[in-house]
């Protein structure tokens, strides 16, 4: 916003730090749009703006305004300044609402009285003594601040926000009026450094008079903040004083510093109303129980627990079919998968959750989410965004707990899918099932060998053919302990499997619940959490920009 005046400054002086002041400012108006005052915001905008403009049209001459009350003699000492009878006094005063300059130097002023709209403007050639010293200065006779005229009173307020150094001329009658001092000293109180206070029609007053109106001048000034101001004596009437303003000018034309300290002004007023308006108080960093309390709370919505439940079952179910004895294990094919029923076992227990394309996934079949449990998520969500905003002004505050809800309608689809897509880590830590069922088939095997045996031997027996020889194992016939054995081993090593697949039941399902809330704390963290902490970011962007300036 500011680049092409800031380009013109390289001298190393209060310009240097002027530029990195106006970019902390742009940046800080940038940040707090939306955010802040839009009052607040203009008129630091309207400074950024003005300094650009007024650095890049000669930069090396120095406006001085002469401004104050009607009868005060600003006009005069106008005239005696310039030694000109331009600015007419008293009651033949012109009712206009215009300023009148006058420039000196052989630079041309045009450009930059064009910008300040000064239609009347003269170019002077100084004494011979004080050329040189006056050389680049601009000088502004202000309209009159008290006049009756609105107009004019306009005037003086557009132009004390544009020159460079304002000359406040006072009389012994009225130095104290509550006008001058309400209106424009009081709220210049931070542009000291260019301002000065000029005590004009001394020639009226005693030695002890003039000592106490100046004391008690000074006296008022410092109780405003402005106890830095110069005051100067001064008559246009007999001269007094007039070649100690004159050198003071002189002085401040010389050092060239009076729009770079009247600009680093405007930009420590709008900043210190802009750091007000947005807040100084550092934010507060999102706690990890908050952040836990919005994922427990939104995987409860989502029906975590009736998964991690689903994955228990569906292990038992299927650690029965692989270990249990076959002959009662086929019953238990015709009870359905429990994540199945939930379409979530669609891509196979063996996919890892890194190749699985979650634009091919449907929807689960979980339960709806009640109305109680939306509440909760609700309630979690502004809690944590509460929290992101304790101690910041409303703007920011409502902006953070619009971030945390700015996708609050897709994190209900993005957290299904998220479990859809999940590795609920059923393919693994199921090898020992193998074998069981090798011995389970082997039992199976024996308990079939041992029937056919005793078989064969009661077909022998009813056919009255020599029987089969006798085949003792621990003096029980070979064939019935068999069949016998192989029942019994069959249905104890079912029995031992079933604790190793509550075992194993119990570890997936803690193992898919913590899966399961890691992927919903992914899912809240970039629709959640991220738009939080980035108005976090931003506005301590805007904070710590300001504090630069601070």
């Amino acid at each position: 916003m500011a680049s092409r005046g800031l380009g013109l400054l390289s001298r190393k002086d209060a310009s240097a730090d002027l530029v990195d002041h106006l970019r902390a400012l742009s940046e800080a108006v940038e940040l707090c749009e939306g955010r802040v005052d839009p009052a607040v915001l203009d008129d630091a905008r309207r400074v950024v703006d003005q300094a650009d403009r007024r650095l890049a049209i000669s930069g090396s001459a120095t406006v001085v305004a002469l401004a104050g009350a009607t009868g005060s003699g600003k006009s005069s000492i106008f005239n005696v300044l310039s030694g000109t009878t331009l600015a007419t006094v008293g009651v033949r005063r012109p009712t206009t609402a215009h300023a009148m300059a006058c420039s000196w130097g052989e630079e041309s002023a045009e450009d930059l009285l064009d910008w300040l709209q000064i239609p009347r403007r003269h170019a002077l050639e100084a004494d011979p003594s004080m050329a040189a010293a006056l050389d680049g200065l601009v000088l502004l006779d202000l309209p009159d601040h008290d006049s009756t005229e609105v107009d004019h009173r306009m005037e003086v307020d557009r132009l004390v926000q544009l020159v460079d150094m304002l000359v406040w001329v006072v009389d012994p009658q009225k130095y104290a009026d509550a006008a001058i001092h309400d209106r424009y000293l009081k709220p210049l109180a931070q542009h000291a450094d260019v301002m000065m206070i000029i005590l004009n029609q001394v020639d009226k007053l005693s030695m002890s008079q003039r000592e106490q109106c100046l004391k008690d001048l000074r006296r008022l000034l410092t109780s405003e903040g402005l106890a830095t101001v110069p005051v100067m004596a001064v008559s246009a009437v007999t001269g007094e004083g007039i070649d100690g303003l004159r050198e003071t000018l002189a002085k401040q034309v010389a050092e060239k510093q009076a729009a770079a300290l009247r600009l680093a002004a405007d930009v420590s007023v709008a900043a210190a109303k802009l750091s007000e308006a947005s807040g100084t108080t550092k934010v507060t960093s999102l706690t990890q129980s908050s952040i836990n309390q919005l994922t427990t709370q939104v995987a409860i919505a989502a029906g975590v627990p009736v998964v991690t439940e689903a994955v228990g079952k569906a292990w038992r179910l299927r650690g029965g079919l692989a270990t249990g004895w076959p002959v009662l294990a086929w019953v238990a094919k015709f009870k359905p998968d429990p994540l199945r029923r939930l379409h979530l076992d669609r891509l196979g227990v063996g996919r890892r959750r890194q190749e699985i394309d979650p634009s091919g996934v449907g929807r689960t079949s979980l339960p709806a989410t009640s109305g109680v449990q939306k509440a909760r998520v609700e309630t979690a969500v502004r809690t944590l965004a509460e929290q992101a905003a304790q101690g910041l002004t409303r703007g920011w505050a409502d902006e953070i707990k619009r971030a945390a809800r700015s996708a609050e309608d897709a994190l209900p689809d993005r957290v299904d899918r998220a479990i859809a897509t999940t590795d609920l880590d059923l393919a693994k830590h199921r090898r020992w099932w193998q074998l069981i069922r090798v011995l389970q088939w082997l039992l199976v095997a024996a308990v079939i060998v041992g029937l056919g045996w005793l078989a064969v031997s009661f077909v022998l027996v009813y056919f009255q053919l020599p029987p089969l020889p006798d085949v003792l194992w621990w003096e029980v016939p070979a064939p019935t302990v068999l069949a016998i054995g192989g029942v019994l081993a069959g249905l104890l090593v079912a029995g031992l499997a079933r604790i190793g697949v509550e075992v194993g039941a119990r570890r997936r399902a803690a193992k898919a619940r913590q899966s399961l809330r890691a992927a919903i704390a992914r899912v809240t963290g970039e629709l959640v959490i991220d738009p939080v902490k980035t108005e976090q970011e931003r506005y301590e962007r805007a904070r710590l920009a300001l504090q630069r300036l601070l």
